[in-house]
């Protein structure tokens, strides 16, 4: 794995993470849809079917299994919001960079998306205090925090494949 790409819904995680393993010429994964892979069903049905912690296991689970492979691995939003994730990404030699974006650009991105499930549970007001919330977990897992707002993602990319090609990124 080359790298792994953290941050809230809506920060950029999949666009960059495609075009991040397409620059390095290497594997894209997506840990959402790596896990809907692994439990052959959506992850809406596991958590209705199962609840949420038996969904953070399969996720730790199906992390770590991702981790060893190669390419450029995509968290969801909750990925390093629980603790045993969080150990996990932080004790991991791969370069983990949180993708950060403003209150505003996360709106703007998810607004009326019917596909991301909070987005239709909560209120913006909630919304926000659930990212404001991450942050702090975000910051501590990355190697790497890069802001986006002002950034295409062609940019970004740019910029992190200049960061990881430093030979201090790469943890021991």
């Amino acid at each position: 794995m080359e790298a792994i790409l953290i941050g809230f819904m809506g920060s950029g995680k999949t666009t960059v993470g495609q075009l991040l393993a397409q620059r390095l010429q290497t594997a894209h994964a997506d840990l959402d849809d790596l896990i809907v892979q692994a439990a052959g069903r959506p992850i809406t049905q596991i958590f209705a079917e199962h609840g949420e912690p038996y969904f953070r296991g399969l996720e730790q689970q199906t992390l770590r299994q991702a981790m060893r492979g190669a390419g450029v691995l995509s968290t969801g939003g909750g990925t390093p919001t629980v603790a045993a994730n969080a150990t996990i990404l932080t004790h991991s030699p791969i370069p983990v960079i949180w993708l950060q974006a403003s209150d505003a650009t996360i709106l703007k991105r998810v607004t009326g998306d019917t596909q991301r499930p909070l987005v239709n549970e909560l209120k913006v007001d909630e919304l926000l205090a659930l990212k404001h919330r991450r942050e702090r977990l975000y910051a501590a897992a990355a190697d790497l925090i890069m802001p986006t707002d002002a950034l295409t993602p062609v940019k970004i990319v740019q910029a992190i494949t200049d960061w990881l090609a430093q030979p201090q990124v790469h943890r021991a």
